[in-house]
């Protein structure tokens, strides 16, 4: 099976002034036949509240179309947003990249 895979990395802060761009990346996945979008945070070195918000919409409005979310390489700070709002629950997390590719090599 083939799938088709957008990667989106998120660099800097991700706060109100990328939502726009975010969600319009978001609806051009939704365009173009993905099947798979990873969020890459390898570079992402501050999430607010409003950031937060766009991914839990990104991820409800991708699964709506039949679109899995995966996000990977987040930084501790990341991660203790997404426990303490109860998102590690919620989204698929994984290490990086490498662990990705492994995961989608193992569904195969």
């Amino acid at each position: 099976m083939n799938q088709q895979v957008k990667v989106i990395v998120l660099s800097g802060s991700f706060n109100a002034s990328h939502s726009d761009e975010f969600q319009a990346t978001i609806k051009e996945v939704i365009k173009n036949e993905i099947s798979i979008v990873l969020i890459d945070c390898h570079g992402l070195t501050f999430m607010d509240s409003t950031g937060l918000g766009n991914l839990v919409l990104a991820f409800k409005t991708l699964r709506t179309s039949g679109i899995k979310m995966i996000i990977c390489s987040i930084s501790e700070q990341i991660r203790i947003l997404f426990e303490l709002t109860g998102m590690d629950s919620i989204f698929t997390i994984v290490p990086n990249q490498a662990a990705f590719k492994n995961l989608l090599v193992s569904a195969n």
